[in-house]
């Protein structure tokens, strides 16, 4: 049987780089997007090759709906058609609404919310006709309860929910799966980047596990999902959060 495809926006950090690895350890064929701007991409690429993963990578920005279209027909052209996308890049732009500015509640909307679409419109056609087909988009915690100044943020990653509602209704019948994680606190460097008093007394205590989530915990809900088993499941919104909020 051939390796599925999996495309990985936002592959080259911290927690696109668990997704990536671990699917590719499950045996997909792993491709990851990363921002035209990124000047470490070849570097990141090196370092993946010398640990085993030959990944291929194609440069998006997941905001423009143009870059999408000719970075999946990159995709496409190189390695084949999208069997499993993972809506995973994302960005913060974090302050109080009262200092918030349109630059910055465009810029989150933008990346976090409008590259869902930009980005599974490529490949939903594709999926529906081969009656297979999975995208898995990756929230936020803070877009199910909110977040003192993340009012763009929350209102992006809450609204890739209501995305995945519609969309997974749609396409139900057609053998394809639509449905949205929702991690909390993981270890990645950005948040282990936290200072360590804020983490210990600010952080912790509203996680009942008491501990940061694992990238590699959150990849392999993302590999579940993107299984053949996982099939009877669309539509949901899987929280992975130690948890710090339950609904």
């Amino acid at each position: 049987m051939q390796k599925r495809i999996v495309l990985v926006t936002g592959g080259m950090g911290g927690l696109g780089e668990s997704i990536c690895t671990k699917m590719a350890d499950a045996g997909y064929r792993v491709v990851v997007t990363y921002s035209p701007s990124n000047k470490t991409s070849s570097e990141w690429l090196a370092a993946m090759k010398a640990r085993g993963y030959a990944f291929h990578a194609v440069p998006c920005d997941v905001g423009d709906f143009d870059s999408c279209v000719a970075a999946n027909a990159q995709v496409e052209k190189e390695v084949g058609p999208v069997d499993v996308l993972v809506n995973n890049a994302g960005i913060t732009k974090d302050m109080t609404f009262k200092k918030m500015d349109k630059a910055a509640w465009d810029a989150v909307i933008r990346t976090n919310l409008d590259s869902c679409f930009n980005m599974t419109k490529q490949v939903m056609d594709g999926m529906v006709e081969r009656s297979w087909g999975r995208v898995i988009n990756v929230s936020s915690v803070n877009g199910q309860k909110g977040a003192f100044g993340q009012t763009n943020y929350s209102a992006a990653k809450a609204g890739m929910h209501g995305f995945t509602k519609a969309l997974a209704l749609e396409v139900a019948k057609k053998g394809v799966t639509v449905n949205t994680i929702s991690p909390g606190y993981i270890g990645t460097k950005m948040v282990t980047a936290i200072a360590p008093e804020i983490l210990e007394t600010k952080i912790l205590p509203q996680i009942p596990l008491g501990r940061l989530g694992k990238p590699e915990e959150v990849a392999g809900l993302i590999i579940y999902l993107a299984s053949d088993e996982a099939a009877f499941v669309t539509g949901a919104n899987i929280s992975i959060n130690g948890g710090q909020h339950m609904q």
